[in-house]
């Protein structure tokens, strides 16, 4: 989608919009959402971090999902001057040198990592007043390297429900922390199941039990994220989390890799590593130095690439596609 084409759904007499959830679980499934209630997280995110009319916001993630299409909502409901470049992996290199200045800008992980690489767009990086980052786990390396950013950095909480983000952490400043703070109107609780249960009247009609494994501070309002409860490996009885597995291997493993399973007869299931790197024997030794002898992966797959969708999360669906193969298609 184009942003012409958006405008024009946008400006329609209907009251709901089409949107897409961005299928790093499964297929992504269609909803309708109304747009009085995107206008109403629009003001909350802008109020939040003290966007005004006038203010410029790089719109550069694809407006197929909910993410691009907020920051299209944010400045028609904001007065926000919206600066649009194509969805890329490198989004700030074609603003090298032009001398725009960016208020406000959403990216994907992948999008700030790929220009913390390059020295010209890591400088244009550092003078975006706000950059809030959603769409995927940070891992501790880049998180490292934003820690001394001189401007706000945040990590997002949402999800197409919520229509995006509906808690913020800190990564960089005096205020950084490991929790996500929900917005003054977002209630959040815990499940028996301790998933993560949010109540955003604002901007969803109905409480919403998440798959988001969770803990609550002692606060009682701010919690961080385990793990999804999909993303649990029942190997041998011991319930294994996908994502402790690869914060463990993160600061060994150098190559792009991803923790899956597939189904095994002595084991019920077994935790297979699929890894972009042909020495499977390194990657080997690693797991056997650094994870818990029930964490070990069963298997380990050599892949060309790690499968990612369109918003540029991890596709574990797909992953556990291969793993059950054996092999890539």
């Amino acid at each position: 989608m184009v942003l012409s084409e958006f405008l024009d759904k946008w400006n329609d007499r209907s009251e709901t919009l089409l949107v897409h959830t961005s299928g790093s679980t499964g297929k992504p499934k269609p909803i309708q959402v109304e747009k009085t209630r995107m206008e109403e997280s629009a003001r909350i995110t802008c109020n939040f971090l003290g966007l005004h009319a006038g203010d410029t916001a790089l719109l550069c993630l694809p407006l197929d999902y909910i993410a691009g299409k907020m920051m299209v909502v944010r400045a028609l409901t904001c007065g926000l001057k919206l600066i649009e470049v194509s969805p890329s992996s490198h989004p700030l290199a074609c603003l090298v040198g032009k001398g725009r200045n960016i208020d406000f800008a959403a990216m994907v992980p992948m999008q700030v990592y790929n220009s913390l690489q390059m020295p010209e767009e890591r400088r244009l990086l550092l003078t975006i007043r706000h950059l809030i980052i959603g769409g995927g786990a940070i891992d501790d390396a880049m998180e490292q390297q934003l820690r001394t950013f001189p401007n706000a950095v945040w990590s997002t909480y949402g999800m197409t429900e919520t229509l995006s983000h509906v808690a913020l952490r800190r990564l960089n400043g005096e205020e950084a922390s490991l929790w996500y703070t929900p917005f003054e109107s977002v209630r959040v609780g815990l499940n028996e199941d301790n998933c993560l249960v949010i109540d955003a009247p604002r901007v969803c009609n109905a409480v919403l039990t998440t798959n988001d494994i969770a803990e609550m501070a002692e606060d009682g309002r701010r919690f961080r994220i385990m793990g999804r409860k999909d993303n649990v490996i029942d190997s041998g009885g011991i319930k294994i989390q996908a994502e402790e597995v690869e914060r463990l291997l993160c600061p060994y493993v150098l190559k792009p890799y991803l923790i899956t399973k597939r189904h095994d007869g002595e084991l019920g299931e077994a935790v297979v590593l699929l890894v972009q790197s042909t020495d499977v024997e390194q990657v080997r030794e690693v797991c056997r130095r650094v994870l818990p002898k029930y964490w070990q992966p069963r298997c380990i797959l050599s892949v060309s690439a790690i499968p990612m969708t369109q918003t540029g999360k991890p596709d574990r669906a797909r992953a556990e596609r291969i793993a059950s193969r054996g092999k890539e298609q």
